[in-house]
């Protein structure tokens, strides 16, 4: 059976899209047909962060309007099998996504085999992230350790439990949180919120914690997924959220408090 997930946060700059790209091609990698789609009509970043930028024809909007096929629009990925994406448009605003157009696309897909569809939402509360959560199953709330992104994050869940097709139908979105660009020593400092608060604040099972690392600008940069990076902490945190997902207990790791390397001129004067 297929799942839709919206990878959803009330605030900008938080990580979703990596996130998206992230998780999708996690799920892929373990043997599950996936697409991820990117619902940023205008701002579309999915395709850089997945390398396919060069390779998009058709788009989201092309399929709603029926200018193209699912089939022509998808790009299937070549490092991952199973993995699939459908860029946004550039060029149109998000007053081009209908609920019967973007219904109409996940239907298709569903009846094309994909066992999950990854709905990678735009920031903020307009049409764009509305129509991304509306068909959702289950929803990853992205945050930052900050908080106004917690409290933009807060108003996003209420969304998911009022107006999303599941809570019209009378039925509840599964929620999980993921925490991203979370640093241990900055919590220790007091300078971040702890996942601890977070998760007592917004009251949603935490799926993971990715750390704050500089491989995540350089994977995205690249347009290789972090989670393809099997060296740094972030791709293996990404991917242990993945299992988690899939069912797995897997523990939280790259919490602890570490001693920061010191510069010159600290050692020099102590």
């Amino acid at each position: 059976m297929s799942k839709v997930i919206v990878v959803t946060s009330g605030k900008g700059g938080v990580g979703k899209t990596t996130s998206s790209a992230a998780f999708a091609s996690g799920l892929a990698s373990q043997g599950h047909k996936t697409a991820v789609i990117d619902f940023d009509v205008g701002l579309r970043n999915l395709d850089l962060i997945m390398g396919v930028e060069r390779r998009v024809v058709y788009d989201f909007v092309n399929v709603i309007n029926g200018e193209a096929t699912l089939k022509q629009a998808l790009i299937k990925d070549k490092r991952v099998d199973n993995l699939y994406i459908l860029p946004a448009s550039q060029t149109r605003d998000k007053d081009a996504l209908t609920k019967e157009g973007v219904e109409s696309v996940i239907e298709e897909l569903k009846k094309e085999g994909f066992e999950y569809i990854v709905c990678d939402s735009p920031a903020g509360i307009e049409k764009g992230a509305f129509m991304a959560l509306y068909f959702a199953d289950e929803a990853i709330v992205v945050t930052n350790p900050e908080v106004s992104s917690v409290r933009d994050s807060d108003r996003i869940l209420g969304i998911l439990q009022s107006r999303s097709k599941a809570a019209e139908e009378g039925r509840t979105v599964k929620e999980h949180l993921l925490i991203t660009r979370y640093s241990p020593n900055r919590v220790e400092g007091g300078d971040m919120l702890s996942k601890d608060d977070i998760v007592e604040i917004l009251s949603v099972p935490l799926i993971g914690v990715i750390p704050e690392s500089e491989s995540v600008l350089q994977a995205s940069n690249s347009g290789n997924p972090v989670i393809l990076d099997d060296e740094s902490e972030a791709g293996k945190a990404y991917m242990d959220v993945v299992r988690r997902f899939l069912g797995e207990d897997v523990p939280l790791r790259f919490m602890q408090v570490t001693e920061e390397k010191k510069g010159f001129f600290s050692k020099l004067f102590g």
